[in-house]
């Protein structure tokens, strides 16, 4: 190496150079390593005809519980009379959070749960069915499906993206 060589390093190491600036990494993301893989959660909340009106991001490890909360939170300003959960949602404090609301917790509770209620409304439970529909109809945009977006702000918009054309009812006339 001469004095003129293009490649102008302080020191001569697989490194980059001086005032580069470093990869963002996958911090903030919204991914996480599940057992399913490398995965993103889509933790949302519906109406009742199953249509996504709002949304959380969170990696895949990132257990359900904790979000419940803030699906209670985010989303139009209305309160539901309701709030349709599976297992993952399961806890004292969800539970306890929904009712200071004034909203019903309607989640199953888990096998290895301690005190659990007598009653469970079975046939408000059976309506998350439409919710499950709607994360179907959700993924069938492919870029929800497979996570095509590297960083979350643009999966999120992908996914406010799909949700809203979700939301719009086609009607054809002859």
């Amino acid at each position: 190496m001469g004095p003129f060589d293009p490649d102008v390093r302080f020191h001569h190491c697989p490194r980059p150079y001086l005032g580069g600036r470093r990869k963002g990494g996958q911090q903030g993301q919204a991914l996480g390593r599940s057992r399913g893989g490398f995965t993103t959660k889509i933790h949302a909340k519906a109406d009742n005809s199953g249509d996504i009106i709002a949304f959380d991001l969170t990696g895949g490890q990132v257990a359900d519980t904790t979000r419940f909360e803030t699906l209670l939170d985010i989303g139009p300003d209305i309160t539901p009379r309701a709030a349709l959960g599976d297992k993952g949602y399961s806890s004292k404090a969800n539970r306890a959070a929904a009712r200071a609301r004034g909203i019903a917790p309607v989640i199953p509770h888990k096998a290895n749960e301690k005190n659990p209620q007598a009653f469970f409304a079975k046939t408000l439970y059976k309506a998350r069915a439409r919710i499950e529909q709607g994360f179907g109809r959700l993924k069938r945009f492919k870029r929800v499906a497979l996570r095509c977006e590297k960083t979350a702000r643009n999966f999120r918009s992908i996914v406010s993206f799909a949700a809203g054309l979700c939301l719009l009812k086609f009607v054809h006339t002859a």
